[in-house]
């Protein structure tokens, strides 16, 4: 990924080019923090990077804005009456102690509803982590086998894997397997299939090329509106 250096912080950034665009190189800083340069189609990489640096100290002071925003944001306490996100909706959080029944998570009448022997946050935190990735590896499973079918021509379905990620939503490995960040299950369905679809574009094209955005636009047209909107929620659910 291309970078610049302000100072001592090293600023990565995603390249766009696009023949849309006239002669303006573009650069946006979304609330996670990731930097988007969109450019011309054939714009000099030179040119970019001085266009990056000529805005660095701006760039750096919207990260650091965000960053503040961000920690303002309570952590979870994992207590009763908390709200947590599940396929892009809210859910009331209800914990019942139990010593002697076998913990479990169960959506309920609008409660996410987790039992547990001990209250303590970390019995919860993890009771719930399991249950997002299980709901995360079967729902997944089926949107890409549904948005196979529905958009691309790919022979074989490829492999999912699930990994925790701080900043980003999946990856795509040279060898064709996705890598999936289970908190996407927190968010809506049009969310997790613009992800999916991001990365099965990548078995066809790995670099943010124009070929690469010509295949988003195709296969998912309204691709930039459900980018902001997940880019918006990510300080909720990622937590």
């Amino acid at each position: 990924m291309p970078h610049i250096h302000y100072g001592d912080e090293k600023i990565h950034f995603t390249l766009i080019t696009s023949p849309t665009l006239a002669d303006k190189i573009r650069i946006k800083v979304e609330p996670s923090g990731n930097v988007t340069v969109s450019a011309p189609a054939n714009t000099d990489s030179v040119e970019i990077l001085q266009a990056v640096k000529k805005r660095s100290r701006w760039i750096y002071e919207q990260q650091q804005a965000f960053k503040a925003q961000n920690q303002l944001v309570l952590p979870r306490r994992y207590i009763s009456g908390e709200s947590h996100f599940y396929l892009g909706k809210r859910y009331l959080l209800k914990i019942e102690e139990n010593p002697t029944a076998l913990p479990n998570v169960k959506l309920l009448r609008g409660r996410l509803l987790v039992s547990v022997k001990s209250r303590h946050s970390a019995d919860v935190k993890a009771m719930l982590d399991k249950w997002y990735r299980i709901r995360a590896k079967e729902i997944f499973a089926k949107r890409l086998n549904a948005l196979l079918e529905q958009t691309l021509r790919i022979n074989e379905c490829p492999p999912i894997r699930l990994q925790t990620m701080q900043t980003q939503w999946g990856s795509c490995s040279p060898q064709g397997r996705l890598t999936l960040n289970p908190h996407l299950i927190k968010a809506p369905s049009d969310c997790i299939d613009y992800v999916i679809l991001h990365e099965l574009c990548h078995l066809a094209e790995h670099n943010h090329s124009e070929r690469f955005y010509r295949l988003m636009g195709q296969v998912l047209p309204e691709w930039k509106k459900v980018k902001v909107r997940l880019d918006e929620m990510a300080e909720w659910i990622l937590l």
